[in-house]
């Protein structure tokens, strides 16, 4: 029966295996013989690629081997030695015969006219249809997303979804049974099959997401593309005002660092949340006037036609 040795210095069985050593492994095989084809490639001896990047033959034996699991810092030095980029080593998709990887290659290193004609080319003749009547409102919990895209909904007689009532409907557990059965990734691809669900099946909603969504590039990458969105922000003490109003004193319950992370996170995720194609500021806003701005938003940037 064969074993390996995993992250941890255990050796079991390859059948025993997890599913997330069992992912590793195969990252670290694939790296190795990426390395190894691109050493050969080179026609660099080992000896050679060992002085150039200042790991020993002894582990760039072991690593080509399939049986070294690397560092970050000694792959970066590999790499550089190689002329190569570090994610050429890592990503599933083999760069010497992925044509994507190939187009997005010379994607990176064209001009930007040629990008845009490019984005151009790719993307929908009308990205207007695509987006259809749907609008969605991100940002983080307490913005005030539910409350107003509810309210906004029964204004404009659009149906209002939430993108984790939709996930809870469908597995048959509340969210936070969903994370501590299957995790954050368990709950990533729940997320992504719901926003697929509700693209499927309306032309016309507004949907709030959790503020988490941007960190999952394809499905926020999908919202982006499907929807007219809107970041609906505040600031980070009325973030938290706002939610501790709703009866949920977890934020500040026994973490009086809340506040400091909450504006970490904010800070963090900004360059993210600013992709959405506009921005509604309930700073200082009580309920009403935010609803009316965000209905004059919605008018002014003609997102239902």
């Amino acid at each position: 029966m064969a074993e390996i040795t995993n992250f941890r210095g255990d050796t079991q069985p390859v059948e025993q295996l997890s599913s997330i050593d069992r992912a590793v492994q195969q990252l670290i095989v694939r790296v190795g013989d990426r390395v190894r084809k691109a050493r050969e490639r080179k026609g660099i001896p080992r000896r050679v690629l060992s002085e150039r990047s200042g790991v020993s033959p002894r582990y760039l034996a072991q690593l080509e081997a399939g049986a070294g699991n690397i560092s970050i810092g000694l792959l970066e030095r590999v790499a550089i030695a190689l002329d190569h980029r570090i994610e050429w080593f890592v990503g599933e998709e083999d760069p010497w015969t992925s044509d994507s990887v190939k187009v997005a290659t010379l994607f990176q290193s064209a001009d930007r006219a040629t990008q845009q004609a490019v984005l151009g080319m790719l993307g929908p003749s009308e990205p207007g249809l695509q987006k259809a009547h749907r609008i969605c409102l991100l940002g983080l919990r307490g913005a005030g997303k539910s409350t107003l895209g509810r309210a906004a909904g029964e204004k404009l007689d659009l149906p209002f979804l939430e993108l984790n009532r939709e996930i809870e409907d469908h597995s048959g557990m509340p969210v936070s049974e969903v994370m501590a059965l299957y995790g954050q990734e368990g709950y990533r691809k729940l997320e992504s099959q719901a926003l697929q669900r509700v693209i499927a099946t309306h032309d016309s909603v507004i949907l709030a997401v959790a503020g988490g969504i941007v960190a999952e590039p394809m499905t926020y990458n999908t919202l982006l593309s499907n929807f007219h969105t809107v970041w609906v922000k505040a600031s980070p003490e009325e973030h938290m005002n706002r939610v501790q109003a709703q009866g949920d004193d977890r934020p500040m319950a026994g973490n009086p660092e809340a506040m400091e992370q909450l504006r970490s996170l904010l800070v963090s995720r900004e360059a993210l949340y600013d992709r959405a194609e506009a921005r509604l500021d309930t700073t200082g806003r009580n309920f009403e006037q935010s609803l009316g701005d965000l209905l004059a938003l919605i008018e002014s940037e003609g997102f239902l036609g």
